[in-house]
């Protein structure tokens, strides 16, 4: 019998490999290196592969699609209701190789290195700001602790700071003062950090033409139109703008899956948007205002979101560039 359908249970250093032909029978059982697995597939006539959406499995996939093969890639969620028996590895090898023979699975697409690359940048950045943040809300705990008080904002705090540290009268001990400036310097050290990511992205955005078309839409600035792109590359995994909307989770009734990064950048862009707005010229303007009659403020901020996520598949998926009045235009 030929081998017509494959699995693969990724690890880090282990592959476990699972091969059915056209009736579902399982023909082959095999464990590989990834070196071992690239080589032995090489081997084989071209088939269909599976293999679950994580770390490792772009740059196999890749290397997979060159040989000639089909990669496909799962979402772990949708591989979970293929698993018989006790979870192990062999047993998740065949799951996955049932599941990618499905004719309405959804599958994830192949990322490409740039792709890869800008993810890692827009991964690392978010890391920082999270740092940052919790370098800033440490401080705020130690000035609470010693009956310091000081209004929200960071760049208030940041302003504030300097003063705080060289008044004698404010009763901090000289170990609360040094740990206090460790943590200034540290926040310091953040800022710069995530300013050169910051202009690293804002540098891609102003060289992908992908981006320019994305940036045009009302609420959606470097940020989001990098990691959009890195994230869902053309947009072609969905069939309509709303199920981008729907993936990203700002859909009503629908359940919060996709990248929650993104998302949240959606929603602040939808919020800047809101709130900064022609409400006469904008084409949004009147709908806005008669949402905010009968809704939460966080509710019109997400409905926007949603109109603009879906509005950015479509300038990205069609090739269309946006128009504020009339239809949108395909790109040359």
């Amino acid at each position: 019998m030929k081998l017509r359908t494959i699995g693969i249970d990724l690890g880090k250093t282990t592959f476990h490999l699972i091969g059915m032909d056209e009736r579902g029978t399982v023909l082959l059982r095999r464990r590989f290196s990834q070196a071992q697995l690239i080589t032995y597939i090489s081997k084989l006539d071209t088939c269909l592969i599976g293999m679950e959406a994580c770390s490792g499995s772009n740059i196999l996939g890749r290397a997979l699609r060159a040989q000639g093969h089909t990669v496909r890639l799962i979402p772990a969620q949708f591989v979970r209701p293929f698993v018989k028996s006790n979870k192990n590895d062999y047993n998740d090898a065949e799951a996955i190789a049932e599941a990618v023979q499905k004719p309405n699975m959804r599958f994830v697409p192949i990322k490409t290195e740039d792709q890869l690359d800008l993810q890692a940048i827009h991964r690392t950045r978010e890391r920082f700001v999270s740092e940052r943040t919790r370098v800033i809300n440490q401080i705020r705990a130690y000035l609470l602790e010693r009956g310091i008080v000081l209004r929200t904002g960071r760049l208030y705090l940041q302003r504030q700071m300097a003063s705080i540290l060289e008044d004698g009268e404010q009763r901090l001990s000289g170990l609360v003062r040094r740990l206090l400036n460790v943590l200034c310097q540290e926040w310091k050290h953040l800022d710069v950090q995530i300013a050169e990511l910051q202009q690293q992205i804002e540098t891609i955005a102003e060289h992908d033409e992908a981006c320019q078309r994305l940036m045009e839409i009302p609420g959606i600035g470097p940020l989001a139109s990098t990691l959009m792109i890195a994230t869902v590359g053309n947009g072609s995994a969905f069939r309509r703008g709303r199920d981008f909307s729907a993936w990203l989770g700002i859909v009503p009734a629908q359940a919060k899956r996709g990248n929650k990064y993104l998302r949240q950048l959606f929603v602040h862009g939808a919020r800047s948007c809101k709130t900064h707005m022609n409400r006469e010229k904008h084409p949004f303007g009147e709908w806005v205002t008669a949402l905010e009659k009968r809704s939460h403020s966080n509710v019109v901020s997400v409905a926007l979101a949603n109109k603009i996520a879906r509005i950015a598949w479509s300038v990205l998926a069609r090739g269309e560039r946006y128009r504020a009045h009339g239809p949108m235009v395909q790109v040359a």
